[in-house]
């Protein structure tokens, strides 16, 4: 324990901020069709389905998503003789609680596509949600790098187009990207800032297009790790208009009020060709400028160092005290031990030179 204290200046500490970015890829395959669908998990309350990058009872896997999905009260489909529709609102309604929050009246607001909240045609009402592990987004998405690749293709079989998977660049894949970048993203939100995720392919109707090929479609939550899917990409942003949802030949529209949401998790899961971001780990430092002038700690306070019970630091009275520093000692302002830096060997201390230890604390 430390006998001698120095007092740390506002000049001697500064704090830094890091952003560390990893890249998550999720494939279709793993996703959908290379474990016969034993990486998925569905529950008794029938709200939601979990996903796993390896069969769900294996000591190996690890979770990677939820997907549920839901509309809203005020959607087309809403119907009381629909399987689930009180559960496809009330995921809705919580969902959006979550992440758009309540108006002036204190009612819930419904996903708006272009997040301004203005006017009723740009709302979402019929969605999907990936609400992705903690694991894989870590502190939040970084901004501008979703991607989300769907296949709609008419055909269930072959989502991506005719051929399989390998097909998939003639045309059969829509890509939903985050165009925010670092900038461009939206801040009314409870739950954070989020972006628009826009749908561009060539299987999207030019007439809702923009000049560069793109059309909303989505949101994505970046603190929340959540993206929302409109439905309309399987319907009427689609030149070939409604695309098969189920091997039994709903569409996938039909699919929303025809089965349950475990059966719309299995048809969305079915049609995502592959799912990429990049995470961002917030990495906060303190850094302390320990200075040790050249009259400061020339003596130990080792209790070991002894000679006929007394603490020797030099041999005869004109040798110069020389000490080792191999610790650093971070103490509250009442002397409490908090951290501990240890040095990777002993440094020499002696009244001939000064130190400067930086000891940086990562949280």
């Amino acid at each position: 324990m430390a006998t001698t204290f120095k007092t740390l200046t506002t000049k001697d500490v500064v704090s830094t901020r890091n952003l560390l970015n990893e890249a998550i890829p999720l494939t279709g395959a793993i996703v959908s069709g290379t474990y016969a669908d034993a990486n998925i998990k569905n529950f008794s309350h029938g709200i939601f389905q979990a996903v796993y990058d390896y069969p769900y009872l294996s000591s190996s896997a690890n979770h990677i998503f939820d997907l549920t999905a839901g509309y809203s009260n005020n959607s087309g489909l809403s119907a009381s003789a629909n399987i689930q529709n009180a559960k496809k609102i009330n995921i809705y309604n919580e969902m959006a609680q979550v992440l758009v929050g309540f108006d002036e009246n204190n009612v819930i607001r419904r996903f708006d596509e272009d997040g301004d909240f203005v006017g009723t045609a740009t709302k979402i009402d019929e969605a999907y949600f990936l609400n992705f592990a903690r694991l894989l987004t870590k502190d939040e998405i970084k901004k501008g790098s979703f991607t989300l690749a769907l296949g709609v293709s008419a055909s269930y079989p072959e989502p991506f187009g005719f051929g399989g998977v390998d097909s998939a660049t003639e045309g059969g894949v829509i890509n939903l990207v985050d165009r925010s970048g670092s900038s461009g993203y939206k801040v009314n939100s409870p739950a954070g800032e989020y972006g628009i995720l826009y749908a561009t392919g060539s299987k999207l109707n030019s007439s809702v297009v923009d000049g560069d090929g793109y059309v909303a479609a989505g949101l994505v939550y970046y603190q929340a790790g959540i993206a929302v899917v409109t439905a309309s990409v399987f319907s009427g942003l689609l030149t070939n208009g409604e695309v098969t949802g189920a091997a039994a030949g709903n569409n996938m529209i039909e699919e929303l009020t025809a089965s349950a949401i475990s059966g719309n998790c299995d048809a969305f899961r079915h049609r995502i060709y592959n799912i990429s971001f990049n995470n961002t780990t917030e990495l906060n430092s303190t850094i302390y400028f320990c200075r040790v002038a050249h009259n400061e700690f020339n003596y130990t306070t080792n209790p070991t160092c002894l000679s006929g019970s007394k603490i020797v630091t030099k041999n005869t009275a004109r040798d110069v005290p020389v000490t080792y520093i191999t610790t650093v000692g971070l103490y509250s302002p009442d002397n409490e031990l908090l951290a501990v830096a240890k040095l990777s060997e002993p440094i020499k201390k002696d009244p001939t030179n000064e130190l400067t230890l930086r000891v940086r604390l990562d949280y």
